[in-house]
């Protein structure tokens, strides 16, 4: 009888033996399926952080779309807001990282180019857009859009009288040869202070405006380059600056072509960078001679990459 229960015994351990040996292998497998899932969890929450621009647009803008996929291509997430839309509900912009100005005649330029917009903006969205900025956000003016930057006076942004409101220190005048040019230009970064740019890049791209020869007091001038505002030049293709008509395409003081104000977060230019996305636009494209990746989306992709770092 005796020798019996140890049998019944010594079986007994030896089937819960294998019933232990298979729940330690479940938990195993339990424990490494909870990795991937976390890493997804982990992935899935860093995708949330989509960067959203606003691309406001009005009567008479004509490069939103192009402007807007620009940014797409690096993944950003547009919104196309009608001017009038934004104005009535500036909390669009507080739920946004940027804001793009597109090039065209906002509002028919009947007043002058970018006038209504920009005294718009600079009497309603002024506090918006500096609190934008102020969360690392960005705000970009294309052509008329930096005409628009100009009326508002958050370029250069400076205010002198301490009321709060950005002086108008530069303006954007009719080009020198008093027509509208339409030609491929050149253009080098100037700055170390701007998100959208990289010192000593080249950028080539069309510029498309009559009035887009910058002046300012030579007091203005030297107050820019010496905070390194200064962000775009117009150069010869073969590097020459001073750069004589047509290179420098309106005559605009010291070859200005873009500015950038003292965070280096807003950026004006007159040039069309949008316009040169794709290989074939630039015209070097059936010379054999256009790099392969297009210039014009350097202050695109340069933008994006601030916006994912400061808001990832």
């Amino acid at each position: 009888m005796a020798a019996r229960a140890t049998t019944k015994k010594k079986s007994s351990k030896k089937k819960a033996a294998p019933r232990k040996k298979a729940a330690r292998k479940k938990a195993a497998r339990k424990k490494v399926a909870k990795k991937p899932a976390a890493k997804r969890k982990a992935a899935a929450g860093r995708a949330a952080k989509t960067i959203r621009i606003v691309v406001v647009r009005a009567p008479g803008t004509n490069c939103d779309q192009e402007t807007g996929y620009a940014f797409e291509r690096f993944g950003a997430q547009i919104k196309h807001l009608h001017a009038n839309a934004l104005l009535d509900n500036p909390k669009e912009l507080s739920r946004a990282h940027g804001l793009v100005i597109p090039g065209g005649f906002s509002f028919g330029d009947d007043l002058g180019a970018g006038t209504v917009l920009g005294t718009a903006m600079r009497t309603r969205l002024l506090d918006p857009l500096r609190r934008l900025v102020d969360k690392g956000g960005i705000v970009l003016g294309i052509c008329n859009g930096f005409q628009v930057l100009v009326k508002t006076g958050l370029l250069p942004g400076y205010d002198e009288t301490g009321d709060g409101m950005p002086n108008r220190t530069v303006a954007l005048a009719s080009n020198l040869q008093n027509r509208y040019e339409d030609r491929w230009i050149t253009l080098k970064a100037v700055t170390s202070n701007s998100v959208f740019l990289k010192h000593g890049d080249t950028i080539h791209c069309p510029v498309a405006h009559a009035e887009g020869r910058l002046v300012c007091s030579e007091p203005t001038l030297d107050r820019m380059s010496a905070a390194d505002q200064i962000a775009l030049r117009y150069i010869a293709p073969d590097g020459q600056s001073p750069a004589p008509f047509p290179h420098n395409p309106n005559g605009s003081l010291d070859d200005i072509a873009g500015i950038t104000d003292p965070t280096g977060r807003i950026l004006g230019l007159m040039p069309h960078p949008e316009r040169n996305q794709f290989a074939w636009q630039d015209p070097r494209f059936h010379r054999g001679t256009a790099p392969r990746k297009p210039e014009g989306l350097k202050p695109f992709e340069n933008a994006m990459k601030h916006l994912k770092k400061t808001f990832s």
